[in-house]
């Protein structure tokens, strides 16, 4: 199985879609763990770790983007 495109690819996307969802970097960031200054960090141009861009797709992409995500993962089992 082919690994989904991830819609959230670096911070600027991240950022993009916090604005979409209006919600303030502590509130975007926390559900995944990373504190609010590691997403601004993610934010201003920092690398994102892989782990952290599969869980902002699964935690903020669609569900269907976030279905296909967890069935990719688990098909690596």
């Amino acid at each position: 199985m082919k690994m989904p495109k991830l819609q959230i690819q670096d911070g600027r996307d991240a950022r993009r879609v916090r604005n979409k969802l209006r919600l303030n970097q502590a509130e975007f960031w926390g559900p995944l763990h990373v504190t609010q200054s590691g997403g601004s960090r993610y934010e201003s141009g920092r690398d994102m770790p892989g782990p952290v861009q599969l869980l902002v797709n699964i935690v903020h992409g669609t569900p269907r983007q976030a279905e296909k995500l967890v069935s990719y993962l688990r098909s690596k089992e």
